[in-house]
Formats: structure tokens, C-alpha cells, sequence
């Protein structure tokens, strides 16, 4: 029999929303910030040859040049403030997590809860200028040497880095905020938003290099059936749970002895989401932004490293699966499943998995089934990113059908939704509560004497 909580769940309906208006506000705050965002990334950095800029993307179009050009939204096609994107503050965060696990001091702050948090937060802030104002200056060395400036030289240097920094510090911030006062995750969101508002540009293209005969009808459909079946897959892979059945003993309170309860401890068989692949994907345009600028004008390191790394290349598939599978893990361990902690929580609790004791050995049952069950999600991560890659490297279909962006759209809609159906029910909760209040205002109110005679 469903629970009180699962009918609410199920009777929900949207048009609660216009009841719900601190809901409203959030949504409406969220909307305005991402349509800023979007502003952003038509604002020139100064001193760009837009012409000559263009010439260059066309043709670094179906590279690297496309991919940056997918996670920044189209901003570094037009070399907006906003070209280095949300990126370097992924990378950054990365970078302190891997050293979170590494170095003691910084393990023991993640475990002092919000001023650890807020510290942490802060490294990574400075964290994330350092690798903006590293690939800020890249950039601008490698848009000189491409001769796409007007007016090379120390002054174009400066104010490209400033900017170029600046609007990535701007897009934390939005993040931060998104994430706080809006709906859903701030930081994907803005990487959606990006996608998203390609994606019309990209179909356009897609299905006028159909009509020129670049690309064959069974292609064309071929895709599109592959997107729609990508689509599927990513749904019901990221609704699997594996269900571990809690059983809490019975306990007496007072003269009364309640009855034991138990319940199930859902685990995702994808807990880390979307984030694997976003960091995947930002590590390999790491070493590669700047590369992608220079042309003929790239070193012998470069060069070799965009020859091997391209997409499409056996080493570029590679890493890109591993990085995967490792922030599958790392990520799950660190971030969305603590064993140790939900083993904690469940001892606190008095409850326990039937035929395990509390304690470490529930925690080292626990860590043996997220550890095989994450063998099949970080497979479903790899394979939904890494077949797309391949049959798009084959017949030079856009960078937004590949399975990087598929997953990144159809996760972040998927968490956003969840968190307005919360917002909702939490909603309607409150309803419940203030008519129960008043109900009980009313019973408890003395009836007036009768008036005298």
C-alpha cells in the first residue's frame, strides 16, 4: 500500500505552481540569471577580428573547436566574455577534491560540516582563477599567433585575460546562485542552457548537409533514431535503484511497545550522474583550449597532442573512458555515497540489514554492493558517451548528438523536475499543516456564556 507521502506525490499537479509562490520566485530568479548568461556570450572580448574569427571556427567546426564551442554555449565561436565558460571552475573543483582524498588537512575539513565546506569552497575559487587566468592567457597568445586580433600586443593581452577571466568568476557566481536562491543545479544548468540554445543551429545544418548529399537519408535517420534510443536509455538508467531492505527493531517507549518498521535504502546504479562525463569531458579540453587557437602556429607538444587527442582517435576514446569510469567512482565514494556515513546514520538509527551486524560490517556490505553496482553504471556512462563519439567522427554529425550532450540535457531536466516536484510537495505539505492548525484553532475555542436576561 503506496504511503501518505507517495499519493501526495502522485496527485501533484502543475497546477499547484500558481499556488506555490515562493516556488514561483525561485523559477523566475532561475530563468533571468541563464537568460544573462546568454547575453554574455554575444559580448565580444575586445579586439577580435570577428571576421577572420569566423573563417577560423568554420573550419575547427568539426574538432576541438566544436566541442569547446558546445560547453561554452556558441561563446568561444564569437569569443564572448564568457569563452572560457563554466570549465575552469569544474577542472578547479576537481583538482580539490583529488587533493581532499590525498592530503589530511584538507580530508579533515570536509568533515567539519559548513565551515569546512565553506573553506573548501574557497580554495576552489582561488583554484579557479589560477586555471582561468593560465587559459586566459593561453588564449590570447594563441589568438595573437593566428592573427585574429586587430592589434596584437601587451595592451590586447591584458584586457583579453581580464575579460575572459572576469566573465568566468561572473558565470561562478551565477552558478552559485542558481544553486542557492533558484532550481536546480547551478552549474549544469548553465552548461544545459548552452546546449540547448545550439541544438536549433545544429539540426539547421545537420539536415542542410542532408539536402547537399554530404550526409545519406539512412544516415539522417540512423542518428535521429540513435538520439531518441540514447534518450531511452539515460531515462530508465538513471530511475534504476537497488533496493538494500532496512529492518529497525522493536522499541518501547513509555508503557507502549511499537512494532518494528522497516524500509529500503535506495542506491542509484548511476549515484554520480551527469558529473563523470562533464568531468571527463572538461579534463580533456584542459591541455586543449589552447592548442585550438594557434593553427600553424602550434609547438611539436601541441601538435601531438591535438593529432592524438582529437575526437575520434583511439587515445582521445580511451582516456575519455577512463575518466570516466574514475570519476564514476571517485565521485560516488566522495561526494554522493558515503559509505561510512550512511552505515553511521543507519546505526544512529537502530535500524540494520537483515543478517549483517551495524557497524563496519554494514559498511563493508555496503561498499561490495555500490562497488558492483557502479561496474554497471559506469559502463552505461561510457557507452552512452563513447558510441555517439565514434559515429560521429565517422559521418561528421553535429557535436550536439553525441552522447555527452544527450546525457548532460536529459540529466539536468530530470534533477530539475524532481527538485520543482519537491518544492511542490513541500508546498502542499504546508497547506496541510496550517489547515490542521486552523481546525484545531477552532475546536479549541471556549463557547461564549450565554448572555443574561
Amino acid at each position: 500500500m503506496a504511503s501518505a507521502a507517495e499519493q501526495m506525490a502522485a496527485n501533484l499537479s502543475w497546477g499547484a505552481l500558481g499556488k506555490a509562490t515562493d516556488l514561483r520566485q525561485r523559477i523566475f530568479f532561475t530563468i533571468g540569471l541563464l537568460i544573462v548568461y546568454r547575453l554574455g556570450t554575444y559580448i565580444p572580448v575586445p579586439g577580435i577580428d570577428g571576421q577572420a574569427l569566423r573563417d577560423f571556427m568554420s573550419n575547427a567546426g568539426a574538432g576541438l573547436g566544436g566541442i569547446l564551442n558546445m560547453f561554452t554555449g556558441g561563446a568561444i565561436s564569437r569569443m564572448g566574455i564568457f569563452a572560457l565558460g563554466i570549465m575552469p571552475y569544474i577542472s578547479a573543483s576537481i583538482i580539490v577534491q583529488l587533493l581532499a582524498s590525498m592530503i589530511p588537512s584538507l580530508e579533515q575539513l570536509k568533515k567539519e560540516g559548513e565551515q569546512g565546506r565553506k573553506k573548501i569552497n574557497q580554495y576552489t575559487r582561488y583554484a579557479t582563477v589560477a586555471l582561468a587566468l593560465f587559459q586566459g592567457y593561453g588564449i590570447a597568445m594563441s589568438i595573437q599567433a593566428g592573427d585574429l586580433a586587430h592589434t596584437p600586443g601587451l595592451y590586447f593581452t591584458i584586457s583579453c585575460v581580464v575579460t575572459l577571466v572576469g566573465g568566468t568568476m561572473f558565470l561562478m557566481w551565477l552558478g552559485e546562485q542558481i544553486t542557492a536562491r533558484g532550481i536546480g543545479n547551478g552549474t549544469s544548468l548553465i552548461i544545459f542552457v548552452g546546449i540547448v540554445a545550439e541544438i536549433p543551429a545544429a539540426l539547421a545544418q545537420f539536415f542542410s548537409q542532408g539536402r547537399a548529399g554530404v550526409i545519406s537519408t539512412p544516415v539522417i535517420i540512423g542518428v535521429l533514431a540513435m538520439v531518441v534510443a540514447v534518450i531511452a536509455a539515460v531515462v530508465f538508467m538513471e530511475r534504476a535503484l537497488r533496493k538494500i531492505h532496512i529492518q529497525y527493531p522493536r522499541r518501547q517507549v513509555g508503557m507502549k511497545i511499537f512494532d518494528g518498521g522497516s524500509s529500503h535504502l535506495p542506491i542509484k546504479v548511476n549515484p554520480a550522474g551527469v558529473i563523470p562525463a562533464i568531468f571527463a569531458s572538461s579534463l580533456l579540453l584542459l591541455p586543449t583550449t589552447i592548442a585550438t587557437f594557434s593553427g600553424a602556429q602550434t609547438g611539436p607538444i601541441m601538435s601531438t597532442i591535438l593529432a592524438y587527442f582529437g575526437p575520434g582517435q583511439p587515445l582521445y576514446l580511451l582516456f575519455f573512458v577512463s575518466m570516466i569510469v574514475f570519476f564514476a567512482y571517485f565521485y560516488t565514494w566522495n561526494v554522493s555515497f558515503k559509505v561510512d556515513e550512511v552505515a553511521e546514520n543507519l546505526k544512529n538509527q537502530n535500524g540494520f540489514i537483515p543478517g549483517i551486524r551495524p557497524g563496519k560490517k554494514t559498511e563493508e556490505y555496503l561498499e561490495y554492493v555500490v562497488t558492483r553496482v557502479l561496474v554497471l553504471g559506469s559502463a552505461y556512462l561510457a557507452a552512452v558517451c563513447l558510441l555517439p563519439e565514434i559515429l560521429r567522427s565517422t559521418f561528421a554529425i553535429p557535436f550536439y548528438f553525441g552522447g555527452t550532450s544527450v546525457l548532460i540535457v536529459v540529466s539536468v531536466t530530470m534533477d530539475t523536475i524532481n527538485q520543482i516536484q519537491s518544492h511542490l510537495l513541500a508546498h502542499q505539505y504546508e497547506g496541510l499543516i496550517e489547515k490542521s492548525n486552523l481546525r484545531g484553532k477552532k475546536r479549541t475555542t471556549t463557547p461564549k456564556a450565554p448572555a443574561r436576561r
